[in-house]
């Protein structure tokens, strides 16, 4: 059926999701009072889709039933219909996801469908995707609604004894902080290094089977644990092969685009073969960030050149023309998942030369079977060598022809219909990039890249940063949204991270603010550990404190850890302890689960084992250089700043850390400063013979 030429409220909106639905018969609403108020006037319970651009299935349900009269007819009589992105509105989200889960006791995931009552928006029914016919076990989406309206109006009762039980479960979520006088060791972080252990696919790389995730948090857990040790007479290697042999799958199979660059949501395979194609920024900013990481502590040239085409891709397709990066791009394109990104073996001939063909078949896996409903999605089938050999002719020849076949068939798919982009710009995940540009600027000797790091910070600072306080998201020029815990200590470690490749105080400035409102308007004070929301923000049904990992790292992980570092670089006892408070109230999670907080399990451990904390004085070109040579170590405790002689606007702690008539290298770990030292040999030794950063 075709879309109607007439609109409802959500044409208004900033998210391309709810503006894709701004055509549906369905009379929708976006989250707000104009919504919650209508269903207390009306009585009526609240229908609540939630989902976001790039779902694959949520598409399917809107083309299914939203975009069905029939259906519109049922929901627009009986409810009152809101509709969320929950890249926007990750506050609605994640409580509702929590719901669905202890109501039908069955895992979430989107599109999420909601029912809530219309006095307090608590729920009281739910599930995820529903048919338009019954199929997949499940009913078909109007009977369900039907039922549900049915059930909402004669028995009340139930509903409130139900949503009585569900508020009590709420409450009744999360751990009691650690008992007074508790010593916090690294004993969760050695558990979760023998949990992944356990978990590790020995064939493919990876934790666990289809569909696979690449959950760099983990694997950036494997890297530090390898690094941990590497002074030891028996380093853990295991844990670096654990990483980089996944890193190398990852990277030669379909999860990663071998033509544009770039890696997919996730695999529904465990070889990491045939992707769902949606490319989402917060996946991109981890791997790259983790490809850079494991160049330098590997010294395998491949995993640079993964992180750099990475980058090359993000800054291509994501990056807006004012410097903020978009957030993800759709699995479909022309209704089909996977259509822009797949060949046939005779496209892919018509549009190379006999040569590059034969060098391209092999290396790429057309001369195999097709791998995805009868054509081919790419991946590295053979090494160089063994592509040189099928093609007869050298490595170096090959690798030339190689490359003049993937420009020209890049070329090719850029006329193809490219699958939707979701333009808004979000905080965190613009967050979560700028610290994945600097990480791979400082660690591949790449100033363009933090370049385009800044290009997103000052967008940021522009446009979503006003009285003091983060705005969420941006689209077409209007910011708005509060922003959530995730915004400000993403972007707080983003500008840590960037002060590593080249300082400046305003920016550092700029974080410290960010934390202080973090203690301000987010803290528990009495619990520990950080709020998602601020204490002035709009009142829910449950105010979410989490400290496990999803798709992206847990907020209060991010959180201690920053607060660590900056509470030892400005010689801040606040935010040291903030830091320790968070870790105490996520200690019983952390011994429980600790494969589930890779995140907070990296604060732990500086906990632990403070920051080594490096700061060169002197002129740009001297300092440059010592910190040029500092990067090429992979030291994932080590934090360096240089800092020019003349530069003006210091905190107090860094002041005092004085340039001199000649360079100068202060060396601290934690609070403790050894002597400063005056030469680049000597502060290399100073480095060597200290505790593993």
């Amino acid at each position: 059926m075709s879309k109607r030429t007439s609109t409802n409220r959500l044409i208004h909106e900033t998210s391309p999701y709810l503006r894709k639905h701004a055509h549906n018969p369905v009379d929708w609403f976006a989250w707000g009072p104009e919504a919650l108020e209508k269903a207390r006037a009306e009585g009526k319970p609240i229908h609540l889709s939630v989902g976001y651009a790039s779902c694959h299935w949520c598409s399917i349900l809107e083309k299914e039933s939203f975009e069905d009269e029939a259906t519109a007819r049922i929901l627009n009589d009986n409810f009152v219909n809101i509709k969320v992105d929950r890249e926007e509105r990750p506050d609605i989200d994640r409580i509702y996801q929590i719901a669905q889960q202890l109501i039908t006791q069955r895992s979430g995931g989107w599109p999420l469908t909601m029912f809530l009552a219309h006095e307090d928006q608590r729920p009281f029914f739910g599930g995820t995707y529903f048919p338009k016919e019954p199929r997949y076990g499940l009913p078909a989406f109007k009977d369900l609604l039907l039922r549900v309206a049915q059930y909402y109006r004669e028995r009340p009762q139930e509903l409130r004894t139900q949503n009585e039980a569900l508020v009590k479960a709420f409450d009744m979520m999360g751990s009691a902080p650690a008992p007074e006088g508790t010593v916090l060791d690294d004993s969760p972080v050695k558990a979760n290094r023998a949990q992944l252990a356990r978990l590790f696919d020995p064939k493919y790389g990876g934790f666990g089977g289809a569909p696979k995730f690449p959950q760099p948090q983990m694997l950036t857990r494997l890297l530090r644990d390898w690094r941990a040790t590497a002074h030891e007479a028996e380093p853990d290697l295991r844990a670096l092969y654990m990483a980089t042999f996944t890193l190398r799958h990852m990277a030669d199979g379909g999860l990663n685009d071998q033509l544009g660059g770039g890696f997919c949501r996730y695999t529904v395979d465990e070889q990491w073969m045939i992707p769902h194609f949606e490319k989402m920024l917060y996946d991109n900013a981890g791997l790259m960030a983790l490809y850079a990481q494991a160049a330098i502590a590997s010294g395998d040239a491949d995993y640079a050149h993964i992180a750099g085409t990475t980058a090359s891709y993000v800054q291509r397709e994501m990056q807006s023309l004012k410097g903020g990066f978009y957030s993800s791009f759709d699995a479909d394109s022309e209704g089909h998942e996977g259509k822009f990104y797949v060949w046939s073996r005779e496209e892919v001939r018509a549009a190379l030369t006999p040569e590059e063909y034969a060098a391209f078949a092999p290396r790429y896996g057309l001369d195999r079977e097709p791998n995805f409903e009868g054509r081919w999605h790419l991946f590295i089938a053979a090494s160089l060598e063994d592509a040189a050999a099928a093609a007869k002719v050298s490595p170096a020849e090959v690798s030339a022809l190689l490359e003049s076949a993937r420009t020209k068939l890049l070329l090719r798919r850029a006329q193809r219909v490219p699958p939707a982009r979701d333009d808004k710009v979000l905080t965190s995940w613009n967050g979560l990039m700028i610290r994945a540009l600097a990480v791979t600027a400082r660690s591949l000797g790449r100033p363009d890249l933090a370049e385009a790091a800044s290009r997103s910070l000052d967008f940021i600072r522009a446009n979503l940063w006003r009285n003091g306080r983060l705005l969420a998201t941006s689209m077409d020029g209007r910011s708005h949204l509060n922003a959530y815990l995730d915004d400000y200590v993403f972007l707080a470690d983003a500008i840590l991270e960037l002060q590593q490749v080249r300082f400046r105080a305003e920016e550092l400035s700029f974080a410290q603010q960010l934390i202080e409102v973090v203690l301000a308007r987010f803290a528990d004070p009495g619990a520990g550990g950080f709020f998602f929301t601020a204490d002035d923000h709009e009142k829910l049904i449950h105010r979410s404190k989490v400290f496990s990992d999803d798709a992206t790292p847990a907020g209060n992980g991010i959180a201690a850890f920053v607060l660590q570092r900056l509470g030892y670089l400005l010689a801040e006892p606040r935010y040291l302890a903030a830091a320790e408070a968070t870790l105490r109230a996520a200690w019983g999670d952390l011994n429980r689960y600790p494969q589930s907080h890779a995140t907070l399990l990296n604060a732990l451990e500086e906990y632990v084992h403070a920051p080594q904390i490096v700061i060169l004085r002197g002129e740009n070109a001297v300092i440059g250089e010592w910190q040029r040579e500092l990067a090429r170590l992979y030291a994932p405790r080590r934090l360096v700043l240089a800092i020019p002689a003349g530069a003006a606007g210091l905190p107090a702690a860094l002041s005092e850390k004085a340039a001199s008539s000649g360079p100068l290298a202060y060396v601290c770990t934690g609070s403790t400063c050894a002597a400063p030292v005056g030469s680049l040999a000597e502060l290399l030794e100073t480095l060597r013979t200290g505790e593993p950063a």
